[in-house]
Order: structure tokens, then sequence, then C-alpha cells
């Protein structure tokens, strides 16, 4: 960002209510990291860094628009998804100087390197990663389809046709779309704060705004992601519809989302957090939560997540030193996704009857279809029991499936057999081995890759460490196992006479 646009920026920002030290705190340019914001002065631990007005944060609820459309927001189904954020959002940027975040828009990024903008040579580079299902690309352009271009069509007076094609279009939506994947928060309504609607239909004491304790941490975003918001006095209230069923009370409101002008400007690395976002009644507050020295940069967190999500949501990826039992620089974050029906097909292959009564009952009790692999290259405790439950004897089986209770997760050679074989396979799904990946990531090789490609080696490259690793460690067991096995079976040949193994 160059120096007179953050500048321009900081001077929209203070204009709007919002305040910030500019004495200790200065946006620039990092190189390898983009805009963020460096300590010009030494700061000490808990310190205010700058505050946003709830009204300040852009959102379904604080934009105009949804009121201004009425009843055929919720008739073209935008109320629902993000589908409706970013339509605010490319309408509040037609709006020129009229939108009050005119000068946060213009500063917001217009290029990603982000697998959405990615060419499908590249994708192919992510094949056997847990990127390609979820970039959403299709699913993105459906909603532009069949939800915001009627919508659009349907209201000529406020989507002017001469701005259709240079603010409305489908590559304007996929940039929105990725503004609000890297850079948005989660901000819940104050307790109490509530739209028209509530106002006439609620019962005193029935506010469905989630209740927020004074400075509370919201978690910062993915996807969408940071924390609470409210409407405080002047915030311009909407009529969006909030989620009241019990059973949506773990569901993310769409009207939660919002983007927040310069808590976003903050960049974030794996365990360097010193800054983090609380949530007020009518401000949202950047504090220090450590010292922070002068030209240190100020970090916030998305939670340290791996590689995967950092490429799919913001374009880069984490390499730190990594941690006992794996070795080198990654992100100690990764994860590897392994998908239920591969465990399945493993023990088919070792069983005789159908598995499918047990996979459904598995699936209404355990709702879990993905297994996470972490970098501690240890089984999760789901996997073991669910490949349990594949194998029990039938009587077994019967006992569990009354009981309804989940199989413990206890680790024997049948169990082993069948998470070295779900390894194996899993390892299958890439098109080139660890090694070749190391290769292509030597110091001497890496600068030959575009970036798209780097990115790419450095996650399928730390989910393989992740198998790979997993994978040692259960053949060793398994060996231990299979040894402990052999020698209980001489002892009882021996009528018993052997030492008594301790358990």
């Amino acid at each position: 960002m160059p120096e007179q646009v953050a500048a321009n920026f900081v001077s929209w920002f203070l204009s709007q209510h919002g305040t910030l030290d500019t004495e200790k705190v200065g946006i620039v340019d990092f190189p390898g990291h983009g805009r963020g914001a460096v300590a010009l002065q030494d700061i000490p631990e808990d310190y205010t860094l700058f505050t946003i007005p709830r009204d300040l944060t852009l959102s379904m609820r604080t934009s105009s628009l949804p009121n201004l459309m009425g009843k055929s927001w919720k008739e073209h189904g935008l109320h629902e998804g993000w589908a409706g954020l970013i339509l605010c959002m490319m309408w509040e940027e037609s709006r020129g100087p009229e939108s009050k975040w005119s000068g946060y828009l213009d500063v917001l990024p217009n290029k990603f390197d982000t697998p959405m903008f990615w060419g499908e040579e590249d994708i192919q580079e992510l094949q056997g990663t847990a990127v390609v299902d979820k970039i959403g690309r299709d699913e993105a352009e459906r909603d532009y389809h069949d939800k915001v271009m009627p919508a659009i069509k349907s209201r000529p007076d406020l989507f002017p046709e001469d701005k259709i094609d240079t603010h409305f279009s489908l590559e304007r939506y996929h940039i929105m779309g990725s503004r609000i994947l890297s850079r948005s928060f989660h901000v819940e309504q104050w307790k109490g704060e509530h739209s028209e609607e509530q106002e006439d239909e609620d019962e005193p004491g029935n506010s469905s705004a989630m209740d927020i304790d004074p400075q509370e941490e919201a978690p910062v975003g993915d996807a969408g992601a940071p924390e609470p918001e409210e409407a405080g006095d002047g915030v311009e209230e909407v009529q969006v519809e909030e989620e009241e069923d019990d059973e949506d009370e773990d569901r993310e409101d769409p009207a939660d989302v919002a983007m927040v002008p310069m808590a976003d400007m903050l960049n974030a690395r794996f365990e360097s957090e010193n800054a983090k976002l609380f949530y007020e009644e009518r401000v949202l507050r950047m504090v220090s939560t450590k010292p922070i020295k002068a030209g240190e940069q100020i970090w916030n967190t998305y939670g340290d997540p791996p590689n995967s999500d950092l490429l799919r949501r913001y374009g880069h990826v984490d390499l730190v030193p990594l941690r006992p039992p794996l070795s080198g620089v990654g992100n100690p974050g990764d994860v590897v996704e392994v998908r239920a029906d591969l465990v399945v097909s493993v023990a088919a292959s070792k069983v005789k009857y159908d598995l499918q009564e047990r996979v459904d009952w598995w699936l209404e009790e355990a709702d879990d279809d993905v297994f996470v692999l972490r970098t501690d290259c240890e089984l999760p405790e789901e996997l073991i029991s669910f490949a349990r439950l594949l194998i029990l004897p039938k009587d077994e089986w019967e006992k569990t499936a009354k009981k309804s209770k989940l199989p413990k997760p206890k680790l024997d050679k049948d169990v082993l057999a069948i998470a070295v074989d779900v390894l194996q396979n899993r390892l299958k799904d890439y098109p080139t081995t660890m090694e070749e990946n190391e290769k292509l990531l030597a110091p001497d090789a890496v600068e030959q890759l575009s970036l798209n490609k780097r990115h790419a080696v450095v996650v399928r490259l730390g989910e393989k460490r992740i198998l790979h690793g997993t994978l040692k460690g259960t053949r060793a067991k398994l060996a231990a196992s299979a040894g402990l096995s052999k020698k209980r079976g001489r002892e009882e040949d021996k009528g018993g006479k052997g030492k008594k193994i301790r358990k």
C-alpha cells in the first residue's frame, strides 16, 4: 500500500470516529506480507491500539441496501450465505463517495493469490490436499446467477444498467467474496440490540442476540471470521432476520459476518500474535497482548490454521520450525483429512459381512465422516473408535448399538492393520512422493517454481509429512503388537509357565 494511500485511509478512518494512536501505530508495507501495522514506538502490554465504532463495520446489518430492497431481499435468498453481504459491498462501492465506506473499500485488494483465481494447471498441483474440494468456485457462481443477478435486474433504480458491467460483474463478485473470505470478522449483535422486525415481535428479555460479556474476545475469522457486532447509537437498523431456531443456535448467522476497517490491516503468522480484538457495547477494541518493540510488526491471529486453509483463504503459507516427531520447516498447525469412506473400504476387504448398518449408526451417533490427523502423528481417537466398530464381532456390535455408546478407542493389531492400509491408500491420493516435493523446495530449485506451484508443494508436503509420520508410528505399534501376540502364544504353549506380562 503506497504511503499516500495509507495516509488517506487513516484520515478516512479518523473522520468516521475511529480512534488510532498514530504516534505508536503505523500502516506500512512489509516485504513478503504486504501491508500491515507496525509499532512506531515501544508499546506496553494491554494498550489500546485503536477502536472501531460498531456502525463502521460493514455488514448486512449496517448497509442500508437490505432495507431499501424490502421483502425482495429474502425473496431472492440474499439473507442466506454470503451473497447478500457481497451484494452490499458491490453496491456500496458503486456509490463512490456517497457511501460512508468509500475510503475503506478504495484500499481493499483487487488481486488475490488464492486458488479461487488459479488456472486448472495450478489447481492440479493441489490434487490430494484438503484445498481442492473447498475452493467453492462453482457454488459461488451459482449464487451469483441464481440470487444476485435476478435481484439486481429487479431494481434498476438501485443498480443502474450502466454500472452493472463495472461494479456488479462476476469478476467483482469473486473479488468481494475473496475480500470477505480473507478479511471478515464474526461480529454478533450486542445483547439488547435487535432489528425493527424483532422490536415488534420479541417479548422483553427474549432477545435473540448473543449475550456478550464486556471485552469478550471473539475468534478471528475464517472466511468470514472475527466477532460480535452491535448497532449502537447511530447504527442504521436493517431488516435482517436473525437465526432463532434452537436447532440453528450453533449455525453462523450471515448477518454476523462483517468487514472491520483497520482491524483487517493486521497480518497474522503462526503463534506470533501480539494483539487481539475485543468486543464492547459500542466499539471493537484492538489491544496489545504483550509488549511490542518499536519497529516490530503488530500481529493479529487467524487461530493458527493449517497451510491448506491459509492458502485457500489468504493466498499464503506459513513456514516455521516444526516440532517433534516432525522436523524441518512447515506449519505446526497442518492437518490431513481422512474420509470415513476410505476406512470403510479398507475394513470391508477384511470382513465378510455388510457394513452399511454400522456406518449408518456411526453417522447418527458420532456425526463424523472425516477424521483429522495432526502434526503429533497420532491416530485420532475417532478413527480408532470407528475402525473398531466396523470389525466388532456380531454380538458385541449388537450390544454397542443397543447402548448407543461408541466403542472405546482401543488399539489392537486388527485396528492397527486397518490404519496402516488407510494411511497407505490416503498417500496414493497425491500424484507425487514426499521425496519429490522435498527436492522441489530445495534452495537450488525452489526459485524456479511459480508462486502458486511453490505454495501447492508446501501444502502437499506438509500433509505427506503427517501421513508418513503417522504411518511410521502405526507400523511400529503393529509390529510391537504382533511380537507381543507371538510371545503370549509361546507362553501358552509352555503351559503358562513363562513370566507374566505386565500391562
